[in-house]
């Protein structure tokens, strides 16, 4: 009997991880240059369900891959080869031409990304990728199951920085439908206003509302003076639970700083109807603690080491394509 028992158990385990999502972050950024197209190329080559990529807009309105608002002094070379000095050339002040003129496939020496990343593999000559750019490597692979989670990176407390929450939503939806990938993408942020306003005009495409509560960023901000600036206009404090404030934002997807969640909350979510993806998980303990918990897929940097993992526990893993950039 207790044999029975155990097979019923891997059943059930197999069963709720059929349809896992294993997310490459930012393509595979323990493994090759963040948000480039080599990135994307390493995690097609190795096999994901989906890319999870950041982007921002040009001073000429095209949707460009990038995880910051400005070039990253760890990571962006000028034409001379230097990186650069600071961290104030923004890209919406930028024409998409001009960013091209940037190299951001080698992490700087002695910085802290680099001491993080040990093992990314440089890839000099590489430029600043348009999101069309990313759309048509997965055409190049032949790749038409591979979804895009794709993250608007703006912040309410740095409004100077970035295009506007409406001129961002607008920028991307135009690049998504030009592409023909509307089916395949679901659009995340920290910045709610962004995911209020993809509900309102495109209520088919999935959104994700990101939460960190962290010394570092806390876009919940529980017992505030009122909402948070980062909530699309509400409050936590008039919510049972975070989940509950995730529901009512409107999104399909909870993805919280892994740190953040426990077995209550991930019961909360699911019981809020809330698929649930941490972030950024990438020590195979981990990993392993949090799908026996129950969770719908992980971020990783790893994606190698998430898909090794997920086939010794008999899950099913996404089909490798083999592209190169």
């Amino acid at each position: 009997m207790s044999r029975m028992y155990r097979l019923l158990a891997l059943l059930l385990i197999l069963l709720a991880t059929a349809g896992f999502d294993l997310q490459g972050h930012r393509g595979a950024r323990g493994l090759a240059p963040e948000n480039t197209l080599p990135g994307f190329a390493t995690a097609l080559t190795i096999g994901v369900t989906t890319l999870e990529l950041d982007t921002g807009v040009t001073r000429d309105g095209v949707v460009v891959v990038s995880h910051d608002r400005a070039l990253n002094p760890s990571l962006a070379r000028g034409p001379d080869g230097a990186y650069v000095a600071g961290d104030d050339v923004y890209l919406r002040n930028l024409d998409f031409v001009e960013l091209q003129a940037y190299d951001v496939g080698r992490l700087k020496a002695g910085s802290r990304a680099a001491g993080r990343f040990p093992d990314q593999v440089p890839q000099d000559g590489t430029s600043m990728p348009s999101l069309a750019e990313v759309f048509a490597l997965t055409v190049k692979a032949g790749n038409t199951s591979v979804r895009f989670n794709i993250e608007t990176k703006l912040r309410p407390d740095k409004a100077g920085e970035t295009v506007g929450p409406e001129a961002f939503v607008t920028a991307l939806l135009d690049a998504i439908d030009a592409a023909g990938m509307a089916k395949r993408v679901t659009i995340q942020s920290f910045d709610w206003r962004t995911l209020r306003l993809v509900a309102a005009r495109r209520p088919e495409i999935e959104t994700v509302c990101l939460t960190a509560e962290a010394r570092w960023l806390d876009n919940v901000q529980r017992g505030g003076d009122g909402a948070s600036p980062w909530t699309g206009g509400l409050d936590i404090d008039d919510e049972a639970n975070l989940a509950a404030l995730v529901h009512r934002a409107g999104c399909g997807t909870w993805s919280p700083w892994h740190k953040n969640l426990d077995a209550a909350s991930l019961a909360e979510a699911k019981g809020a109807g809330l698929a649930v993806v941490p972030w950024t998980v990438n020590e195979p303990a981990r990993m392993a603690e949090l799908i026996e918990m129950g969770v719908d897929g992980l971020i990783t940097d790893y994606p190698d080491r998430l898909r090794k993992l997920m086939a010794t526990r008999g899950m099913a893993v996404p089909a490798p394509t083999p592209v190169q950039p």
